[in-house]
């Protein structure tokens, strides 16, 4: 199984980093499936940023984010990546968060369950290597990133699209 994959799920399961998380798994969508909206991939990216969003207290976000994340993820009984995760496990806990952030609770994390183990061992070799954060760092990390080349970029697309004009 592909490094980023290995690493979203040490973020998930070892120090519960979500941002972090969609990071390495968005790369890896960009790599394998570039635009593609319905790959298994951005339900995973979903699944993150939903749980991120609900850290945050924006249950609005996490909601509709978790929402496509289960649809995503529901669709895909033949993927690869669940035959290193229990997709049932999964689902099942999805619908949960869901009810949760429908009944106004608090953030709660889950664990996805690793079933194969040579995976299950890369996994747990890359978690002992990340450093524990605290849960403001986790709930605001977004804020903590350098966004500057992001804003340069998009200042440049725009200067191009005026240019055009």
């Amino acid at each position: 199984m592909h490094p980023l994959f290995v690493q979203y799920c040490a973020y998930f399961n070892g120090n519960e980093d979500y941002f972090e998380c969609h990071e390495v798994l968005e790369e890896y969508w960009k790599e394998i499936a570039p635009g593609d909206r319905q790959h298994i991939l951005v339900g995973f990216v979903q699944l993150a940023t939903g749980l991120y969003h609900w850290r945050r207290g924006n249950m609005n976000g996490a909601l509709r984010t978790l929402q496509k994340a289960y649809n995503c993820l529901q669709n895909e009984a033949q993927s690869p990546f669940f035959d290193m995760l229990n997709r049932a496990n999964l689902l099942d806990e999805l619908q949960k968060a869901i009810r949760r952030i429908q009944a106004k609770e608090s953030f709660q994390a889950f664990q996805l369950l690793i079933v194969n183990k040579e995976f299950a061992q890369l996994v747990s070799s890359y978690s002992a290597k990340l450093e524990p954060v605290s849960n403001a760092f986790l709930r605001d990390k977004h804020k903590l990133r350098d966004r500057s080349a992001i804003i340069a970029e998009r200042q440049a697309r725009l200067d191009a699209k005026n240019q055009a004009k």
